[in-house]
């Protein structure tokens, strides 16, 4: 995506971004919820993806919900079905006030990395000043563009008896730079010259770490799982397969005379690759009972997903150990 904002985006499809503050002690409870909400949602023409994000450190258990459908008219289609509205009904007692939304007409999902994050702001525009606005939130995005870790940035316009707000999106590559930038004297001065052409606005943040490697089959990509089981998952499977690379491509490297610096990148090509393209594969599909978040919906799975990773990690050390170097 271009670091410049587009403002007219390609309309054939349409996202709407979800936030919902969970109630303390409530998420195991919301996440079945959800998992239904999302099943519900895949029965609809139209359905393209949906993606479940976790509060992040700071967000007051605040959960946010992406849905992607092929074109404005499909995604109307389910925010205003019967079997959406019971939905909600019935997880009311899950939350604290009342969910906020914003509808995104066009755009692409962008490739994330590991520790992007995206922000998603919605303005309501005083009437009569589109066009002012328009100027000054190029001017904010020119000066974002030159804040640290900026990756790109996109502007929504309102979509006509559906959404009425303004809809900034842009991503950082951490939490730390956009909040810095969040933060900046440079936004802040720019705020006092916007609250001219806007009368209230509303900041969300949406996380998601691995991305890459956490994806299920059709049915079961509701969110990525936390970052402690991800974390712990990527061990699992590059403990092994660096362990292997030194033993055997490391080792010819050595005798073919390769330089140090070139062996390392070789090597980390390889099992990068086959991290990706195999490794991890096999490893969500086997721990998928506890990676998947709609599927883990309790402590004893939690536990037991954990003990297994443990127990193969002793039992990688114990096979290394016993190999001759």
């Amino acid at each position: 995506m271009s670091p410049r904002a587009s403002r007219e985006p390609p309309a054939e499809n349409a996202t709407v971004v979800t936030s919902q503050k969970v109630c303390a002690g409530r998420a195991d409870d919301y996440q079945r919820w959800q998992h239904r909400m999302n099943e519900a949602a895949r029965e609809f023409d139209g359905f393209e993806a949906v993606e479940v994000y976790p509060p992040a450190a700071g967000d007051e258990n605040e959960w946010v919900a992406v849905f992607r459908f092929g074109g404005v008219d499909h995604l109307t289609a389910w925010l205003d079905s019967r079997r959406r509205q019971e939905l909600l009904d019935e997880g009311q007692e899950f939350f604290e006030g009342s969910p906020t939304q914003e509808v995104l007409r066009g755009g692409a999902p962008a490739e994330q990395a590991p520790e992007t994050i995206t922000a998603v702001i919605s303005h309501e525009v005083k009437p009569g000043r589109e066009e002012e606005f328009l100027r000054w939130q190029d001017k904010a995005f020119k000066a974002q563009a030159k804040s640290p870790g900026f990756m790109g940035s996109e502007l929504f316009r309102p979509v006509e008896g559906v959404q009425e707000h303004w809809v900034a999106v842009f991503r950082f590559d951490s939490r730390e730079h956009l909040d810095d930038w969040l933060s900046s004297d440079v936004r802040q001065t720019l705020l006092e010259e916007g609250r001219t052409y806007f009368a209230s606005y509303d900041v969300r943040k949406v996380r998601s770490s691995f991305s890459g490697w956490f994806r299920f089959g059709d049915g079961e990509q509701d969110s990525a799982p936390p970052n402690w089981k991800q974390a712990m998952t990527v061990l699992l499977a590059l403990y092994p397969t660096v362990a292997v690379l030194n033993l055997t491509e490391g080792h010819w490297l050595d005798e073919l005379g390769v330089p140090g610096y070139i062996g390392l990148f070789i090597g980390n090509v390889l099992s990068v690759s086959a991290l990706t393209w195999l490794l991890m594969p096999l490893v969500n599909k086997a721990l998928a009972f506890w990676l998947v978040p709609g599927r883990a919906t309790g402590y004893r799975v939690h536990l037991a997903g954990a003990a297994v990773v443990v127990l193969c990690y002793v039992l990688f050390l114990v096979i290394f150990g016993l190999v001759p170097h």
